[in-house]
């Protein structure tokens, strides 16, 4: 490490802004593609599975690698393996473009996965390089939890802007200049830092983590999805249940482990990971739906669905900036109690939405959402981190990454499953209408209208009236299970971060919330 670039200030904050740039760049990439989704599924015409995992792919993956590609910028350095990571990014993004069907499209948001796993670690474990004084590091995981979550919120209106003007595959070529940017200035402004004792990559271990979150992960898609209509399913679920628990057993025995799992007898550590987990379940699957709902049930353009969304957007990233001074007037227990809280209410509101509902609806449970989002995101990110020695910090930084990304994934997979199911249970096709047709309408709400294109002007109307009060029953049914799953884990949080006789076994030494206020913060 360059410890006279770490003790210039000036450095140390601008390079922080290159990795507020790179987390915001990969955070973008999980939500840009939401209001890309009617033009996609009119171009490319995709089933209702491949629409879904066209959506969600790219968190699979990126779970799945997170935590070993984590142990790898530990071990071949974190500032190296953060700009090979870029041009992997850049490359998946023209492939991601220029995708001539559905199947290519899965491929190329897959490879993003596998270049985002490389990028998200390292941000956060320079952070520490970068900021040793607790309380510095406190407001740039701060900033840094901005750009994550803000960049998140934001990618709705960056595809409305680009969507506007441009077809659906311009959303992935906006990384390439981003891209430059990085390298560029990462390589001039980066310390390099690394574990200075290693040990070895088991190989064995990044296998197992990699098949058992991948396996689980599908395994419950499909049953979401498909039920027990095949047995392969609960196979490949109980194959990768079987390698996460090989996993865990491994990481155990040891010497260096690709994970340490004894992390997670640290109470603060396991709320930070749970609740980054439940919060992105309940998060990205009724977003991921409210953009197609803005669109084709209400008729908004890209764009103004974009401006829509907005409030989230401006909500994460006065949320980010806020929480270390909230966590040092309220305490980290309250701060993320009443977050996650917060997040529970704001997504049951959006329960109560109509075809024709007012905005002011969708715009407070936005803003409430992405306000909530931001200072829970940032808050567990910076409980993982200050619980984690230094030298294992890219490692603990990718289980943070995990549970954020799994979350994504688990959420557009098991809510998306949801409001899917509903929404094909509760369709009701007009009499007469081709049955190639009304299987069509059955798949998607954009395949309604689609099927709706090419009947008479009655039945036309008929069924996509009834598709677009189909698909809001689906979302409102999914809005109360995610509020429900926040709700919980609010309380959960409040229980694992109460004060206990054994917390000084396991203390978080370096977190602001677990010192005094003895000085004012440094900004």
């Amino acid at each position: 490490m360059s410890s006279t670039l770490v003790a210039r200030s000036g450095h140390r904050w601008a390079g922080l802004g290159v990795l507020v740039l790179a987390v915001t760049l990969v955070a973008v990439d999980a939500t840009v593609l939401s209001l890309a989704i009617p033009s996609i599924t009119e171009t490319l015409r995709p089933s209702g599975t491949q629409l879904l995992w066209i959506g969600d792919v790219y968190s699979f993956v990126l779970a799945g690698l997170l935590v070993s590609m984590g142990a790898l910028s530990d071990r071949l350095g974190r500032k190296r393996v953060l700009l090979a990571g870029s041009v992997a990014f850049g490359a998946a993004s023209l492939l991601a473009a220029y995708a001539p069907g559905p199947g290519w499209l899965v491929l190329a948001r897959a490879l993003l996965g596998v270049a985002g796993a490389t990028i998200m670690p390292s941000t956060l474990s320079l952070i520490r390089t970068l900021f040793p004084d607790p309380r510095e590091r406190a407001t740039a995981i701060g900033v840094w939890g901005a750009g994550a979550a803000a960049g998140a919120a934001l990618g709705p209106l960056v595809g409305g802007v680009l969507l506007e003007h441009f077809w659906w595959g311009s959303v992935f070529l906006l990384n390439l200049p981003v891209m430059v940017l990085l390298l560029v200035f990462g390589a001039w402004l980066l310390p390099e830092s690394r574990d200075p004792r290693p040990g070895r990559w088991d190989v064995l271990s990044v296998l197992l983590s990699m098949a058992g979150v991948i396996g689980a992960v599908y395994g419950v898609k499909e049953l979401a999805v498909h039920g027990l209509e095949s047995w392969t399913t609960p196979l490949v679920f109980a194959l990768g249940a079987a390698a996460l628990a090989l996993f865990v057993r491994r990481q155990l025995r040891l010497e260096t482990p690709l994970l340490d799992v004894r992390l997670f007898r640290n109470a603060r550590f396991t709320a930070a990971v749970v609740s980054s987990l439940i919060c992105l379940i309940g998060l990205s699957g009724v977003i991921f739906f409210m953009s197609q709902y803005l669109q084709l049930v209400r008729g908004y353009s890209p764009l103004h669905a974009g401006f829509a969304e907005l409030p989230a957007f401006v909500g994460s990233v006065a949320g980010g900036l806020l929480t270390a001074r909230l966590v040092r007037r309220a305490g980290a227990r309250r701060v993320l109690t009443v977050s996650l809280f917060v997040m529970g209410l704001g997504i049951g509101v959006l329960g109560f939405i109509r075809v024709d509902s007012a905005y002011l609806l969708l715009g407070s449970s936005f803003l409430a959402l992405g306000t909530a989002e931001g200072v829970v995101y940032t808050l567990s990110s910076d409980l993982v981190l200050g619980a984690a020695p230094a030298d294992r910090a890219g490692a603990a930084s990718a289980v943070s990454e995990t549970a954020y990304e799994l979350g994504a994934a688990l959420g557009i997979a098991l809510v998306g499953s949801i409001v899917t199911a509903l929404y094909a249970g509760s369709l009701s096709v007009p009499a007469g209408v081709d049955p190639a047709l009304a299987a069509q309408a059955e798949e998607s709400l954009g395949g309604a209208q689609e099927s709706a294109a090419a009947l008479p002007a009655g039945p036309a109307e008929q069924l996509i009236a009834n598709a677009d009060s189909a698909f809001v029953h689906g979302v409102t049914v999914a809005a109360w299970v995610s509020a429900a799953l926040l709700l919980a884990a609010a309380a959960l949080a409040h229980r694992l971060l109460r004060e206990r006789k054994g917390a000084a076994e396991h203390p978080v030494a370096d977190h602001p919330s677990a010192e005094p206020a003895k000085a004012p913060a440094h900004h």
